[in-house]
Parts: C-alpha cells; structure tokens; sequence
C-alpha cells in the first residue's frame, strides 16, 4: 500500500450520512456519488448560509479534516463533487 493513500473506510448505523430524501451513504466514495445527481433543492438542504452538513459529517465521522476544509468553500453540488473526487484520487485507494 502506497504511504500516500488511505483506505477506503466505510461506516454504519447511525454514523452514516442520510441525505434527505435521499441516499444512506457509507464512505466518501457515496458521497462523491451522491453529490454528482444532487439536486439544487436536497444540497441546500444540506449546505447554506447556517450550516454545511456534509463537511461537518467528513471532518467529525469521516475523520478527514483537510477534506472538510476544502469542502467549506463550494456552495454548489457540482463544485463539491469535483473537490470530493479530486481528493479522493490523490488520497485514497478505490478499493
């Protein structure tokens, strides 16, 4: 295993991300899913003015603070699934 990239870590129960009306997502990889057919509706839900769901849920249960920093600054689906992939490409394994 290259030193550079983690493990492809997945959680469950009540540490998963339930996207409202949506998905149950495990693991970073479903997020980058899931942000990719979002829609403008469900991610506000998610991420406004008040509050940013989905960085709080990387930084505290996903453990990757780098993540939810760069996270903090997309204020559109497609903006934080190219950010999600990215740093998924250069810090994870797929599988």
């Amino acid at each position: 295993m290259p030193k550079n990239r983690r493990p492809r870590t997945c959680v469950e129960g009540e540490l998963c991300f339930w996207v409202n009306n949506g998905p149950i997502l495990k693991d970073l990889f479903e997020l980058r899913d899931a942000l990719q057919n979002m829609s403008p509706e469900i991610f506000s839900h998610h991420v406004n003015k008040d509050k940013n769901d989905f960085s709080i849920w990387v930084g505290e249960v996903m453990q990757d603070a780098e993540l939810a920093k760069k996270m903090l600054r997309n204020k559109s689906s497609a903006s934080m699934f190219k950010t999600v992939d990215s740093h998924l490409k250069n810090n994870y394994m797929e599988a």
